[in-house]
């Protein structure tokens, strides 16, 4: 029996991250992947969606210029496979040579993986089974889309994003089932190639409930202006494939009922963990009370036997997951480090206009009942946004309410926002305070000045005066449950 340092269940991003930081420490890795290796960081999941919507809003821009223009589906498809394929072949050849060292360390299996015993694990490929061991095992399985049990899932009339690849041509009419960022990128995507109406069902009052609102009414704003319906407090009661078509029947708080004829279902209601037939029960490892593996700090309850990425579900980010694995590795056969931290994770949500994040948001204030102050910078007053003729967005961050205003939050709507978020995440992952960050020389025109004007702001030495923009410049404090306007923080 071939024995190794660690075997890696699942060819992800967590499980490829997690093995190539064991080859660091020179250590003898297998990696087991019973698909295709990337897993759905490149097929039907972040990449495939994302390249869809990097081609959607330049179709949305050419429409602004040219109404009547009028997409070629398949050459957005193309596109994909051509992301994919260039991703996948990087990978591929990463490890193929990486496999051909003279010095080999890293090892790779096709075929299924099932968990024997806290250090043995079994292959199956094309019938056939062989076992090996390691000292230790990363379980990195990932996840697929949730599937409420009602709805039959064709993949072709009625699609998760999994069968998204099915589609030849853009529908003319289609309706996507779950107004959480998944649901709201999808909307944002078809609705923005302008070829297909777009309905969303909107179990909530408002999409995006975990967001603020001011957020939310943007990204609203924005579907609607597109031509998409939303259908704030509905139930779905039924939702069928007839006669090619599909049929969905609503239900609303008032009582009123509504049956809609579509296209195509799109099935966006997040995604669960893969954590059947993969032996678990054989090493006696837990479950949560959500199905996913139980863990402390990507440690499961079997000392030697790690988890990693979407199948803790801990936060479903491919980012997350890489970090994760990187850092069960790390704790595996590395220095004592510390634990992982979920509170100031940077992200990024593909709507229209983007949406970027980090650390807390009004509302989490709000309910926690965190004094905070809060300034907010509306995308119209940013140079470069101008310049693009953007300025539909704005930048808000929040920080205590103190003379050390600490950030604990920031949130940036419109062009290019993922570029404006770093700078923030790092002081309130150091700690820091707003003072160095204010004083830097930024590069103009570009939209991180913005955050720097944000910080001016809180420092009472913002160049435009909030007294004088009091629709474009906001400032004002929460506290003890009452929201005050004021025109100066200091």
């Amino acid at each position: 029996m071939e024995h190794f340092d660690l075997i890696v269940i699942g060819g992800g991003p967590s499980g490829y991250a997690g093995a190539m930081r064991a080859i660091d420490f020179s250590k003898k890795v297998l990696i087991i992947e019973k698909k295709r290796l990337g897993g759905a960081g490149i097929y039907n999941g972040v990449l495939t969606s994302k390249t869809l919507w990097e081609q959607s809003l330049k179709v949305a821009s050419i429409r602004e210029m040219i109404p009547e223009y009028a997409p070629d589906f398949s050459v957005f498809s193309k596109i994909v496979d051509e992301a994919v394929f260039e991703r996948k072949t990087q990978m591929n050849v990463h490890l193929q040579i990486l496999r051909e060292q003279k010095n080999r360390l890293l090892f790779y299996e096709k075929g299924t993986a099932l968990i024997i015993d806290k250090n043995i694990v079994q292959i199956t490929k094309d019938g056939i089974s062989k076992k090996v061991s390691a000292d230790y095992i990363l379980i990195a399985t990932g996840s697929r889309p949730r599937v409420p049990e009602n709805i039959k899932i064709d993949n072709e009339i009625i699609v998760t994003s999994d069968g998204i690849k099915s589609f030849t041509s853009l529908p003319k009419s289609m309706v996507v089932l779950g107004a959480g960022v998944i649901g709201c990128e999808f909307a944002t995507i078809f609705s923005g190639f302008g070829k297909t109406k777009v309905n969303l069902i909107d179990k909530a009052e408002r999409i995006l409930p975990f967001e603020d609102e001011d957020i939310a009414k943007i990204i609203e704003n924005s579907l609607e202006k597109n031509g998409a319906t939303l259908h704030h407090g509905a139930s779905l009661l039924r939702m069928e494939a007839i006669n090619g078509k599909v049929e969905y029947e609503l239900e609303y708080k008032n009582g009123k009922k509504e049956v809609i004829t579509v296209d195509k279902a799109l099935i966006s209601i997040g995604r669960i963990p893969n954590v059947e037939n993969i032996g678990l029960e054989n090493a006696n490892i837990k479950l949560n009370k959500r199905g996913c593996i139980w863990n402390i700090d990507t440690q499961t309850n079997i000392s030697n036997i790690y988890a990693a990425g979407d199948v803790t579900t801990e936060v479903a980010l491919v980012n997350v997951g890489e970090r994760e694995a990187r850092h069960a590795v790390v704790r595996m056969f590395g220095p004592i480090v510390k634990p992982l931290s979920y509170q100031n994770i940077s992200t990024i949500m593909f709507l229209n206009p983007e949406v970027a994040a980090v650390g807390m948001n009004e509302q989490d204030c709000v309910t926690k009942g965190i004094a905070h102050k809060v300034v907010k910078l509306d995308y119209s007053t940013n140079a470069r946004a101008i310049a693009m003729r953007k300025t539909k967005g704005f930048f808000k961050i929040i920080v205590t309410n103190d003379n050390g205003m600490r950030i604990l939050g920031m949130r940036v709507v419109g062009e290019h926002a993922s570029s404006a978020i770093q700078a923030v995440a790092y002081l309130i992952y150091t700690n820091q305070g707003i003072r160095e960050l204010a004083d830097m020389m930024h590069p103009h025109p570009s939209i991180i000045e913005g955050v720097q004007e944000c910080l001016r702001m809180l420092l009472n030495k913002s160049i435009y005066k909030p007294y004088v923009f009091k629709d474009r410049l906001k400032c004002y404090i929460f506290e003890n449950g009452t929201i005050t306007n004021i025109q100066s923080l200091v």
